[in-house]
Order: structure tokens, then sequence, then C-alpha cells
């Protein structure tokens, strides 16, 4: 018989509820099935962004741009940063979250190339976002695998989690 004065009872599971009645999706990765079918679409355990669900985010929130620069900005995002501080490296995404992604562009109309902001998140109107909410989303690392309770994303794009490095 579980104890009703767990951890899990008493703090994740409600905070899973209030995420959900804000109209997130929640999802629980303990007991994940890997691949792009999968529970998350991850096919390793030490992928920290979703990658396809940041893709289909990006484009929706990004109709005009081309798949190149849609390319060019998933890798910029989702840019493996475990070599920098920690808070340098929360900074960096925050700042392309937060105004976009610089992305270079064909210039159509006078030949050449322009830079376009391309944005991960619609802050102007949150309801375009895609918002998920998963528990125990293991990450491994090269030195160990940590499982947070919570992560929490939007747009596709969790953080980045490379401490488990």
């Amino acid at each position: 018989m579980s104890h009703a004065y767990t951890e899990d009872h008493l703090v994740e599971q409600p905070a899973i509820g209030l995420f959900a009645d804000l109209g997130w999706e929640t999802v629980s990765a303990m007991e994940e099935t890997l691949g792009a079918a999968g529970t998350l679409g991850r096919e390793t355990k030490g992928e920290v962004v979703l990658a396809s669900r940041l893709r289909a985010a990006t484009v929706r929130l990004n109709p005009a741009l081309p798949a190149e620069a849609i390319n060019n900005a998933m890798d910029e995002i989702s840019r493996d940063r475990s070599a920098m501080l920690a808070e340098a490296a929360n900074r960096e995404v925050y700042c392309l979250l937060k105004e976009g992604i610089t992305v270079s562009v064909p210039d159509l109309a006078l030949g050449g190339q322009k830079t376009e902001r391309l944005r991960i998140v619609d802050w102007e109107n949150p309801k375009n976002n895609d918002f998920l909410l998963v528990s125990q989303f293991s990450v491994t690392g090269a030195l160990y695998t940590c499982r947070p309770d919570l992560v929490a994303s939007c747009a596709g794009a969790l953080p980045d989690l490379n401490t488990a490095s």
C-alpha cells in the first residue's frame, strides 16, 4: 500500500494537475519508449530537445521562412552548450527564446541574402504555442543520468539539461 505523504502525491501530481488545468499537455516519461513513434519522439535519452515538436512549432510560427532557415535555427537552439558556464548558456538560450533566432534567407526582391528573425515562441499570442509538461524526464549524459520531476517547455523546446554531461 502506497503512503499518501509522498513527494509524488503531495507535490508532483498536484503540479501536473495545475498545468493540465492551464491547458498544457502533460506526459509522463517514467516508462518512456524511445524512437520516432515513442513517448516523446527521442531516439536516445541523451537528447534534451524534442526536435520533432520544435520543428513543427517553428514551421507553424514562421510559415514564410524556407526550410534551410528552419534547419539553421534548429541547429542554433539545440547546439551543445555544455562547455559553457551554466549562467552563460541559460542567458544565451533565454535570448534566443525571447528575441528569436537571426537567420539568413534569400532576398527575392533585391537578390542576395537578407536577415530575418525566426520566432521560437509567440509572445503576442500565447495560444499559438505548444506547451508541454513532462514528468520524470530522464537525461543521460557522459557522466550520469538525471531525472527531474517536471520539465516544462514552450513551442517544443525543452530547456538545455546538459548538466547531466
